[in-house]
């Protein structure tokens, strides 16, 4: 990642989740052959709240390491997890043939706003997975904060903590979901502020009908803008049109940030390849 952007290449990627059942392995690959032959920079894998889907996480990247073009990056969070278990896990990964990670906290079993407790004999803060991933020779990616962590004194601080991942041995980071492409370009300015140049790439989910919109919020700890909620809901009773009103949001605030500068697009699929096909369509992005 870190040499692509230096030499002025943009970044496309992906992200799945661990499916739990046969019919959502179905689905999953179905996406992942859907979207292959757009060559992405990298795919990602999520990683169950309390290592609640480790085996199937390096599984999937695992498979998707042997058996495509793609390049998996496992995501792996201190929670639930001791200090063995986690370099442990890290061994499977190598083993598997996955040697990038995307190393997060993590959030508690309460979700973002719950107060965060450390496990006993883990780790505390994700700079410090960041050390352990990078002295076992993986590539690290991070997680950003376009808006402010519910749990976090300020946006300030979000980006010192970004930037001590940075200098733990971080190579990139993706964003959290957002809305206002003004929000993404601040953080990047926050971060740059403190002569750290770390590749951030912004995160993007379409929202397709309004219970998502509450569904989302709550996920990201963070507010849906009123003005996106009206959009969406200017269409309710119509499925059809609420859907092409979220592409088309998502749409463009793709192109505001393509246009003021970001080094590329980070896709939560959610499993699904059409909402993200429809974007790359209208962003004019081709096989």
């Amino acid at each position: 990642m870190a040499e692509l952007i230096a030499e002025g290449g943009r970044s496309f990627s992906f992200e799945f989740f661990p499916p739990r059942d046969e019919a959502g392995e179905e689905q999953l690959w179905s996406a992942v052959r859907a979207l292959e032959p757009y060559v992405p920079t990298f795919v990602s894998v999520t990683y169950g709240a309390g290592g609640s889907s480790r085996d199937t996480t390096v599984r999937i990247t695992s498979r998707i390491a042997r058996e495509t073009s793609l390049l998996p990056v496992a995501h792996l969070t201190c929670v639930g997890h001791t200090r063995e278990e986690l370099d442990q896990i890290l061994s499977e990964y190598a083993a598997g043939g996955v040697q990038h990670v995307m190393a997060l906290r993590g959030d508690p079993e309460g979700g973002p706003r719950a107060e965060w407790t450390p496990t006993e004999g883990g780790l505390e803060y994700a700079n410090e997975l960041v050390e352990l991933a990078a002295s076992r020779d993986f590539r690290v990616g991070v997680a950003a904060f376009p808006d402010k962590h519910p749990m976090s004194p300020s946006v300030d601080h979000d980006a010192e903590v970004l930037v001590a991942k940075a200098r733990a041995g971080a190579e990139f980071a993706v964003t959290q979901m957002f809305f206002t492409a003004a929000d993404y370009f601040a953080l990047v300015e926050r971060v740059r502020a403190h002569g750290v140049d770390i590749p951030i790439l912004p995160g993007i989910m379409p929202i397709l009908n309004l219970a998502a919109i509450s569904r989302q919020g709550e996920l990201i700890g963070a507010d849906v803008p009123d003005a996106v909620v009206d959009r969406i809901r200017a269409h309710e009773g119509e499925a059809a049109r609420m859907r092409a009103e979220g592409i088309a949001i998502a749409t463009e605030l793709c192109q505001d940030l393509l246009a003021g500068g970001a080094p590329g697009l980070h896709f939560y699929t959610l499993n699904r390849s059409r909402a993200t096909l429809e974007i790359f369509e209208a962003l004019k992005i081709t096989v």
